[in-house]
């Protein structure tokens, strides 16, 4: 079971892995060490009966981002859940896409060597497609990620935006297809 989850998480996204330490096969700690090894950012609750703090201290070392041990309130694992979905997938301090180098932390970006100027929101928006690489982002989960609650959309908001940010990386070779009924796709990245 420790070697499905392993390979589970080398060919798909998620948003959150609750991660057992107790997996036959290989145990949890190694199913997260393999992880975090291939520099991937999805959040990581550890749920285990095992509580001594030396498991803890060992399952935050290699990455996790929460740890909870079994018996547990379900009102406090649902909260727990809810905080690291919140938080959403930690964007890599820097990728290499395509023609293009982007830097999250300074907020730079270069398209084969010259640097790109992107609006705040478009900034959100690029980062958004690459921290959720190979999935079909829907307009609503894009809306969620670029504007507060209360601000008012128009209809092609979401348009404007994805175009515009389209048309920047474009010549460095990276796209953002256009799903039909479904949203938008990243394509383009070096994986």
């Amino acid at each position: 079971m420790g070697r499905h989850a392993d390979i589970l998480l080398v060919d798909e996204q998620f948003d959150l892995v609750v991660l057992d330490v107790g997996l036959p096969d290989i145990d949890g700690f190694e199913v997260l060490r393999r992880l975090r090894q291939r520099h991937s950012a999805t959040n990581v609750l550890v749920l285990t009966a095992r509580d001594a703090v030396e498991d803890r201290v060992r399952g935050l070392d290699l990455g996790a981002d929460d740890y909870l041990t079994k018996p547990f309130s379900v009102n406090e694992f649902e909260a727990r859940v809810r905080a690291l979905l919140r938080r959403g997938a930690a964007p890599a301090a820097a990728w290499s896409v395509a023609g293009m180098t982007v830097d999250a932390a300074a907020k730079r970006i270069r398209v084969d060597g010259r640097p790109v100027d992107l609006t705040p929101r478009e900034w959100a928006l690029l980062e958004l497609f690459l921290t959720h690489p190979g999935r079909v982002l829907s307009k609503d989960q894009i809306a969620e990620s670029l504007f507060t609650f209360d601000e008012q959309l128009s209809s092609n908001a979401i348009e404007v935006h994805v175009s515009r940010l389209r048309t920047k990386i474009q010549p460095a070779g990276a796209h953002i297809r256009t799903v039909r009924g479904f949203g938008y796709l990243w394509e383009g990245s070096d994986e």
